[in-house]
């Protein structure tokens, strides 16, 4: 995913200018703040979130990149050169979360937020976080549930998942192409400043289900204050070079969860 405008330094991807100010503020007052409410947990969350409820993972060596050319089904350029055929990938994807339902990690994030003041920032464009309960959920990546127009991509129309397929010659209201609202590689991340005023605010970062290799939410990290601590579940070892003392809990998201819950009630 590549956004449009300026570049922070040695963080990997871009903000506009207006948002680095809001956000380098907020940073700065992290310790000055009103400490007699919850305290705020922020969580990301990667494919690894939903493994378990069935849905494929991308970047696994039997997921869905194993068997799809990313450029040709996922960007923006792709969509360009064969419209029809990523419009059937992503009809596709739809078939497939039917019956899929939350798993117990998402049920088990969405009861801290009774103790914690909680903002989930996922890269999966599914709605489990959301039918599991969490209120505050940033979708960085899309909603494969929604359609928008390609003349106004932040317009959103909910899929009739009986008839879920968009053609070449579908048209929103507006009178332009439907697309899925998905941001494509090569498109800006529209929710990535409201993700990092999030980060920068929290008082614990949770990163779970995450190769940590997509960016901009990779770059995520870099905001997390130097006093907050970082917990990390994933089953396979994940390597970030951007703090030594994260705390990595070896395990499926549901597991994981279970065991962050623990930590964090000490």
């Amino acid at each position: 995913m590549t956004p449009r405008s300026g570049e922070i330094l040695g963080v990997g991807f871009l903000l506009l200018p207006r948002e680095l100010s809001t956000i380098f503020v907020l940073y700065q007052r992290k310790n000055k703040q009103d400490t007699m409410g919850k305290k705020r947990l922020v969580v990301l969350t990667g494919a690894g979130m939903s493994a378990e409820s069935g849905i494929s993972t991308f970047r696994d060596s039997d997921g869905l990149w194993e068997q799809y050319p990313v450029q040709k089904v996922a960007s923006i350029e792709g969509f360009r050169e064969n419209p029809q055929l990523v419009l059937d990938f992503y009809t596709a994807r739809r078939r497939d979360f039917v019956g899929c339902e939350p798993n117990a990690g998402h049920y088990a994030l969405a009861a801290l937020q009774e103790e914690w003041e909680m903002t989930i920032i996922t890269q999966n464009i599914d709605d489990l976080h959301e039918r599991a309960g969490s209120r505050h959920v940033i979708h960085l990546h899309g909603e494969i549930l929604k359609n928008c127009s390609v003349a106004h991509p932040d317009i959103t129309y909910p899929v009739d998942m009986e008839h879920p397929e968009i053609k070449v010659g579908d048209l929103a209201p507006d009178g332009s192409q439907l697309r899925p609202f998905i941001v494509w590689f090569g498109e800006a991340v529209p929710m990535i400043a409201p993700a990092a005023e999030a980060v920068c605010q929290a008082d614990c970062f949770v990163v779970i289900g995450t190769s940590l290799n997509v960016y901009p939410a990779a770059g995520l990290l870099a905001y997390v204050p130097h006093s907050t601590p970082i917990y990390l579940i994933d089953p396979k070892p994940v390597e970030s070079s951007y703090r030594k003392d994260i705390v990595f809990i070896q395990s499926t998201a549901s597991e994981g969860v279970e065991k962050l819950a623990a930590l964090l009630s000490k």
